[in-house]
C-alpha cells in the first residue's frame, strides 16, 4: 500500500475505508486506474475490516476474492469502502465497493469485490 500511497480514511469494527491517488504507475493505456489497483485497494480494505473484529493475537489472510469491474476507474483517487458481511471464527465474508473520485469531487462506482478472509494466529 505504500507504493500506491494508500491511506486509511476510516476504520471501525467491521468496516474500513481506504483512499489512494491514481498514479501513472498504476494506470492502464487509456489513463484510467488499472483494475489491479482497484483489486489491491479493495482486498486490503476487506482485510482491515476483518482484522478490526479480531483479537490482537490474530492476523488475516485472503482465501478468495472476486471482483466485478463495473466502469472505467477514471478520476484522481480510488476509494475502497469495505465491510464484514458475516464474521466467523474460521471464515469471514467481506465486501468492498471501489469508487473513482473525479476532480470535481463526484464519485463513480467502478468495482465491487466479494471475498473470504481467514483469521490466523499472529506470528
Amino acid at each position: 500500500m505504500t507504493s500506491m500511497a494508500a491511506r486509511i480514511e476510516a476504520l471501525e469494527a467491521g468496516t474500513c475505508t481506504l483512499e489512494a491517488p491514481v498514479q501513472p504507475a498504476f494506470s492502464q493505456q487509456h489513463g484510467f486506474a488499472h483494475a489491479a489497483a482497484s483489486f489491491a485497494l479493495g482486498d486490503v480494505a476487506c482485510g482491515y475490516a476483518a482484522l478490526s473484529m479480531l483479537d490482537e493475537d490474530q492476523e488475516v489472510l485472503t482465501s478468495e476474492m472476486k471482483i466485478h469491474l463495473l466502469a472505467p476507474a477514471k478520476g484522481t483517487h480510488l476509494i475502497a469502502r469495505a465491510e464484514v458481511i458475516r464474521p466467523g471464527r474460521r471464515l469471514m465474508i467481506t465486501r468492498a465497493d471501489v469508487f473513482a473520485r473525479a476532480q470535481d469531487g463526484s464519485e463513480s462506482h467502478v468495482a465491487t469485490l466479494l471475498g473470504t478472509i481467514v483469521p490466523v494466529p499472529r506470528g
